[in-house]
């Protein structure tokens, strides 16, 4: 068979299979190596098969996913995720929509030392909406501000979203993460607007809290959590804005110090610090696993000349360069409905990066929006994976009433996106003046 027409029908194999439940990691390395071996034989595509993907995986660089994930574990054995929602309470909390509004930026400085969208709905799904709940907040808006808000976890470093698209397209590490903080603020100052408008026009939806004193609210700030996360924030992504450490030495710093904190405020158990451990390891393995089998499948792509052929196809429609950007974007909105963030970036990059480069669009640019898509999937049917795991973490709340309470967040999730395309400057900006300082 002509290898052009292989690489077709292994595309399609991967969607089939994907769509029927199969692992996306082991599909794409079935189909991959089947791929090689038709077109190589069986020595030299066990070669490729074998050698390529190790080499990629014990690279030095994808240490600081282990590193990012510990860190999160370690930060909420140490409560700092308490610690940050009940500052952000007591400062904005007798706002119209105030205890949403306290749960949005507490996810969101919660977002900057947690790499795991679906353990931050699960943590702040049990933690913040019970307390709206009795607070008499409507449930599709206390359900959907926590769904919406622990979506930007994938945006806000340290995201292990991100950093697996900076492997998949080779991409700087270190200048894409930096790259997620405008963005991310954005999106949490805009949801909290959101919120706010919510609270003002339909107060019974979203009533004030009690108004905190100034002695509570400097309380609040100086907790023994939220010293430790400025500590940590400040020393992990400022050494690596400055250029002091590569990210992966920032996350080993980082993982370490959460380590200290939780161990100096004696929250750190051995049962926290057994399940804090298992739980990297878990995702780690099948974030690696992920990563090998696309390899595998984007080196049977690459092989079978169907990338470039892709490409030159793509270009040759005289469309405008927006108009394919655009186009891309929106096949994210139909891959969101049966693959979770990663199996979409492992089927799409290997062919779409390409695409972009031609295009002459920036990939660190290019990678904000993918994770902005791919937040959008977080929180939409049928697969939405944030909305399932805070129904599992508040079992008193009927699903449908989370996606619809996501619906006004959505909108203004698609308002971030159009802005994000209409000035790169809010992605590039940041990451441009990396180590000027030094």
């Amino acid at each position: 068979m002509d290898p052009l027409h292989l690489a077709v029908l292994g595309m399609v194999a991967v969607l089939v299979f994907v769509a029927l439940g199969m692992p996306i990691a082991f599909v794409t390395a079935t189909v991959g190596l089947a791929g090689l071996v038709a077109m190589r034989g069986v020595l030299p595509a066990g070669v490729l098969a074998a050698g390529v993907p190790h080499s990629e995986v014990s690279s030095y660089t994808l240490v600081v996913i282990p590193f990012f994930i510990m860190m999160g574990a370690f930060a909420g054995a140490a409560g700092i995720t308490g610690d940050l929602y009940r500052m952000a309470k007591a400062w904005v909390g007798h706002l119209p929509g105030g205890l949403a509004i306290a749960t949005t930026w507490g996810t969101a400085l919660w977002s900057a030392i947690s790499g795991s969208s679906t353990a931050t709905a699960a943590v702040m799904g049990k933690m913040a909406v019970p307390e709206m709940l009795a607070a008499g907040y409507d449930r599709r808006l206390a359900s959907g501000s926590v769904a919406a808000g622990a979506a930007m976890d994938a945006l806000i470093p340290p995201s292990v979203v991100m950093i697996v698209y900076g492997l998949l397209v080779e991409a700087p590490i270190g200048p894409l993460l930096i790259a997620g903080f405008i963005p991310g603020l954005m999106e949490a100052a805009s949801f909290a607007v959101l919120i706010y408008v919510i609270g003002v026009r339909h107060p019974q939806l979203a009533p004030p809290a009690p108004r905190a004193s100034w002695p509570e609210r400097r309380t609040s700030f100086f907790r023994a959590g939220c010293i430790g996360f400025i500590a940590i924030f400040a020393i992990v992504f400022g050494g690596i804005y400055m250029g002091v450490f590569t990210p992966t030495e920032a996350g080993g710093i980082g993982a370490f110090g959460t380590f200290l904190i939780a161990l100096g405020l004696r929250r750190l158990d051995r049962r926290a610090l057994g399940e804090g451990m298992l739980e990297t390891a878990r995702v780690t393995v099948m974030i690696f696993m992920i990563i090998v089998g696309v390899l595998i499948f984007s080196r049977f792509l690459a092989f079978s000349g169907f990338t470039q052929r892709t490409t030159e196809f793509v270009l040759s429609l005289g469309l405008s360069p927006m108009g394919i950007l655009i186009g891309m974007l929106a096949i994210y909105l139909i891959l969101g409905c049966f693959l979770d963030a990663i199996g979409m970036m492992a089927l799409t990059l290997p062919i779409f990066a390409p695409i972009v480069e031609k295009l002459g669009f920036d990939l660190i640019w290019f990678g904000i929006l993918v994770v902005k898509m791919i937040e959008i999937a977080l929180i939409t049917p049928p697969v939405g994976l944030n909305v399932y795991v805070l129904r599992g973490a508040l079992p008193q709340v009927p699903t449908a009433d989370i996606f619809r309470g996501t619906l006004p967040f959505l909108v203004v999730q698609f308002a971030n996106v159009a802005l994000i395309l209409a000035f790169p400057a809010l992605v590039l900006w940041l990451p441009q003046t990396m180590g000027l300082l030094r």
